[in-house]
């Protein structure tokens, strides 16, 4: 399984960037599909995530800003960021967990650098 994200770049406090994630290779069709985000310094967190069948989980500081979504056909799985903050500036990472299958797996993207700055 390959990810490929794309979608990163600087912005100003206060604006938006869209990220992608496509997912190529033999992925078991239960799965979720997260953004994670690690900050210099400090430990990868989970951003959101969103199940096969469309649940969503946020951390508690993205709520209301970030909107996961996904296309299942396309296996792709997008971040909608807006009022993009300074404490947003992380390296953006795409994970794919297969937990419906007999051996759950963790499938990693390469990140992609977001950066919110004046």
């Amino acid at each position: 399984v390959q990810l490929q994200a794309s979608g990163g770049g600087w912005v100003q406090p206060g604006g938006s960037l869209r990220l992608s994630c496509a997912a190529s290779g033999s992925i078991f069709r239960i799965n979720a599909m997260a953004w994670y985000r690690q900050a210099p310094g400090k430990e990868r967190e989970l951003v959101a995530a969103m199940t096969t069948a469309g649940s969503t989980n946020y951390a508690d500081s993205v709520k209301g800003r970030f909107t996961i979504s996904r296309d299942n056909a396309k296996n792709t799985v997008y971040l909608q960021m807006n009022s993009l903050k300074p404490e947003d500036t992380a390296v953006y990472y795409c994970d794919v967990y297969d937990y419906g299958s007999e051996s759950p797996m963790h499938y990693w993207g390469k990140g992609t650098q977001v950066t919110v700055s004046s």
